[in-house]
């Protein structure tokens, strides 16, 4: 296909969902779910434009998906306007943790006993499906820095959390296929995937989120200096962190959302109330002079940089979606990965929630709430990509390769379907309450489950 045909095509699709937009806003479906669509019908069993493998193009699908993966964990970092001390971390660190460990372990018994998997794989498939989903979750995550209703703030602060603590269960899969050193009686597997690289690279991030902004904040406010081009900030920030982490064998996803939160935390520390209600404001609307304002300065970089971020991952989300869409031309739809998926999102899922969150001060309602929004998306690709470049057997790759593809699909058509109502429903009971209101839905969120 010619550059021109994939000009068109693509321009063709950006214009058709700026145009849509308002539509789904209003109707039970998410913007991901025509993006699957759209993907599917550009694949070889439609107009032919898109042809893809899992296993033949993993090392260009692992690229693609971790860079929208790395900048989705930025923007949840940044949108957790939460001091570290207050509570309310309790939750997504217990999801992320607790909830993560039992997903992997159950999902893992499920592949042994049902689907007849090795041991290795089953904990591999796991890992695979464990971590919610940064990109396609934007209508159940923080939509303004503000928000820190606990349903809201516990998926995103999970997703941020979980899509870098499920690379030690990974790790663990692949180790026990032959295909990663765990050490004597899995010394090296706790020793350096577990504590060196999660608790290295949540250092690494929040030192290195922290040492820029003070840089930065120090140059606008007493010399007038490095003002502008924000969005180079923010993705420099992005690549510094998640290089720097990698670099020293830590986990780079936590890195990069560590950034965003230590970002968000030194605005708080010196912003003094001035950071503006509300959502982030688009690019190019904040009043300049903010920029070197003694008080607003710190608000107008958190602004800056995440208004950049946002138009980004929403671009990158229709990249990464698409892809899903033409790799389900590669699936044959089995009863084992439908079989698979009602287990993890009705079964496993909540199980894993009331679990990690037993003794946290959450109702029901809530509960049963996150542990229905449990969207499995483009991290879960990333990490089918990592562990297929890894070395899997062919025949393994595209057994996990089904199961995973067809579980990710079904979570965006079921969670797609399902958020429009269930977060109104949400909406109206906090309004019985007397909570505030939920933001309403943003422009072109995508639906994202």
């Amino acid at each position: 296909m010619t550059f021109a045909v994939w000009c068109a095509v693509v321009g063709a699709i950006l214009v058709l969902m700026a145009l849509a937009g308002s539509v789904l806003r209003r109707l039970p479906l998410s913007a991901a779910m025509v993006y699957v669509l759209l993907g599917y019908a550009l694949s070889p069993v439609g107009a032919g434009l898109l042809a893809l493998d899992p296993v033949r193009d993993a090392t260009t699908l692992e690229h693609l998906t971790e860079v929208a993966v790395l900048v989705s964990l930025f923007t949840a970092g940044l949108k957790l306007r939460l001091p570290l001390s207050d509570s309310r971390w309790w939750l997504p660190t217990r999801l992320a943790t607790v909830s993560m460990a039992v997903t992997v372990g159950l999902v893992a018994a499920l592949g042994v006993l049902f689907l007849g998997l090795p041991l290795g794989l089953a904990a591999l498939l796991g890992a695979l499906l464990a971590p919610t989903d940064p990109v396609l979750a934007a209508d159940v995550q923080v939509r303004e820095p503000g928000d820190s209703d606990k349903v809201r703030f516990g998926l995103t602060g999970e997703a941020g959390l979980n899509d870098g603590t499920a690379f030690p269960f990974v790790m663990l899969g692949l180790g026990l296929l032959g295909h990663h050193d765990l050490g004597p009686g899995f010394s090296r597997w706790l020793s350096v995937d577990i504590v060196w690289a999660v608790v290295a690279g949540l250092g690494i991030g929040f030192a290195l989120g922290t040492l820029i902004a003070r840089l930065v904040l120090y140059l606008r406010r007493t010399h007038r200096e490095a003002v502008g081009l924000d969005n180079f900030l923010a993705l420099g920030l992005v690549g510094l962190s998640y290089g720097a982490a990698v670099l020293v064998g830590a986990w780079g996803f936590l890195a990069v959302f560590a950034a965003g939160l230590a970002l968000r935390h030194e605005e708080m520390r010196r912003s003094d109330g001035h950071t503006p209600a509300g959502g982030s404001p688009p690019v190019g609307h904040l009043p300049e002079e903010d920029a070197v304002h003694p008080e607003k300065a710190p608000a107008f970089m958190t602004l800056a940089v995440l208004g950049f971020n946002e138009q980004v991952e929403k671009l990158l989300e229709v990249a990464a979606v698409l892809v899903l869409g033409a790799l389900l031309a590669t699936v044959r739809p089995t009863w084992e990965a439908v079989g698979l998926a009602a287990a993890l999102f009705l079964v496993i899922r909540p199980v894993a929630v009331f679990l990690g969150l037993a003794g946290v001060k959450a109702s029901s309602v809530k509960k049963w709430l996150i542990g229905w929004f449990g969207v499995r998306g483009v991290g879960s690709l990333y990490y089918l990509s990592f562990a297929i470049g890894h070395g899997l057997p062919e025949d393994q790759a595209r057994q996990l390769a089904g199961l995973v593809l067809s579980t990710v699909a079904l979570s965006v058509l079921v969670h797609g379907v399902s958020v429009t109502p269930l977060m109104e429903w949400y909406g109206r009971r906090r309004r019985k309450w007397g909570a505030p209101a939920l933001p309403p839905p943003a422009a072109h969120s995508e639906g994202r489950p």
